[in-house]
């Protein structure tokens, strides 16, 4: 049996989806929400694609809206397991937006999704490592480890607060 999956196994690469009239606020940008929204569906196929299980969201950190997107956007959702642990997985999630017409392309938004595998009585289940190939994914590999350090930490503060 295997010990683990590279990241490609699973990633999602610059899924696009076209920004229309319908998708904008009031200020004739983008619903933060909407964008949010659509990072969680597609980190849900990251999630299930690497684990072989039903996944549902555990916790979302470090959502940074970098720049607004606009009408006439073009959105590319890139996002990639970062690492497992036990029946947990983060995934990061990045999206750029394109000008549809100067081929300009902006990073909009960075974010953090944690999944759970759940077998078929819904409890946690363990799923396989992730094995990192290239230098980003070991550099995100790494860094996985110091943001969920610092999500327990703050989890255990809480707690005997």
């Amino acid at each position: 049996m295997t010990k683990a999956k590279p990241v490609a196994n699973s990633a999602i690469e610059n899924h696009v989806y076209k920004v229309f009239p319908n998708d904008m606020n009031a200020q004739n940008t983008v619903f933060g929400g909407m964008i949010m929204a659509k990072c969680d569906r597609l980190a849900l196929v990251v999630a299930e694609r690497h684990s072989g299980h039903v996944c549902v969201t555990a916790a979302v950190d470090s959502i940074h809206f970098r720049a607004p997107a606009k009408g006439n956007d073009t959105l590319l959702f890139s996002l990639s397991l970062n690492r497992s642990w036990g029946s947990s997985m983060e995934i990061g999630a990045r999206v750029m937006a394109e000008n549809s017409y100067t081929g300009k392309v902006r990073h909009i938004l960075s974010a953090f999704f944690t999944f759970v595998a759940l077998d078929p009585a819904s409890k946690p289940v363990e799923v396989l490592a992730v094995l990192p190939e290239t230098d980003e994914q070991i550099r995100r590999f790494s860094n996985a480890e110091i943001r969920r350090k610092g999500r327990l930490a703050m989890r255990n503060q809480l707690q005997d607060k």
